[in-house]
């Protein structure tokens, strides 16, 4: 049974419309922030050995903090399961379970960085709807593209795999090129143009496919990037225009507040496109 209790502690922890939930989420985002910077200092040796007793008691201290409103939140919700899973349930969970697992198994504590990702709560606390439809844009952008996005891999992983079968070929492992595998990592550093520079090769031929592999690399880079684009424009133009209710001007974009024609403000009319 769903009790006051419950209900109470539910509206002040998922709520953001109240004062105490607002006051809730803005110290939970400064406890995430900070709990962050605990782990960064944490990484440096000379700070950790410096300060290692304050920075482990600040850690499980954090991590109890995160333990005692992660219960919480199961505890006051009318959907527990639905919350359990969700993304910022699941969230919630891996920020917390790597301190624990560091009892265990030494290094896990550092995936507490994890917690970064529970700052998304910004977006819902601030009342920053104008991005999070930015976001979503470009999500459903991504996902609409993921067919061409797939296609497109496997094209790359196929060259890379034949251009460093080559070099390998080529080279030989006096050069560096020991391995089939290692000379397709050379050849993906060569394609994305990153260039580390620890294998290189040696003969006029194997420079010379370098070469050609460097050129193609910087007409590919671009190709991930025109498919998002293409399809984000699409979506763009897909939606419906606004009509103006004075002149009747029916070419104005949909975001447009003024009509291109006779400088109306279009908010009514836009109000019902939306």
């Amino acid at each position: 049974m769903y009790t006051k209790k419950q209900q109470k502690i539910y509206t002040i922890i998922f709520g953001d419309d109240t004062k105490a939930g607002k006051t809730f989420d803005i110290i939970l985002l400064i406890l995430i922030l900070f709990s962050v910077i605990i782990v960064l200092l944490d990484s440096v040796s000379y700070i950790r050995e410096q300060y290692l007793v304050l920075l482990y008691t600040l850690e499980w201290l954090f991590t109890l903090l995160f333990t005692a409103e992660y219960i919480l939140r199961i505890y006051s919700s009318p959907r527990r399961r639905s919350y359990i899973f969700s993304f910022y349930g699941v969230i919630d969970l891996l920020a917390i379970l790597p301190t624990y697992l560091s009892l265990f198994f030494i290094g896990t504590k550092y995936l507490v960085i994890i917690r970064i990702l529970r700052l998304l709560r910004v977006f819902r606390i601030l009342k920053l709807a104008h991005f999070y439809g930015a976001s979503r844009t470009l999500a459903m952008s991504l996902k609409a593209s993921r067919y061409k996005i797939i296609v497109f891999l496997g094209s790359i992983l196929s060259i890379v795999t034949v251009m460093g079968s080559l070099m390998y070929i080529i080279e030989g492992s006096e050069n560096g090129f020991d391995s089939i595998p290692r000379s397709i990592y050379w050849a993906i550093v060569t394609l994305t143009t990153v260039g580390y520079g620890d294998i290189a090769p040696n003969t006029v031929l194997g420079q010379a496919v370098a070469s050609l592999i460097m050129i193609m690399g910087y007409s590919i880079i671009a190709v991930p990037t025109g498919i998002i684009t293409v399809e984000m424009s699409r979506r763009h133009d897909s939606l419906p225009d606004i009509t103006c209710q004075d002149c009747g001007n029916t070419e104005n974009d949909h975001d447009a507040r003024y009509c291109k024609k006779c400088g109306e403000r279009l908010h009514k009319k836009k109000a019902q496109n939306d």
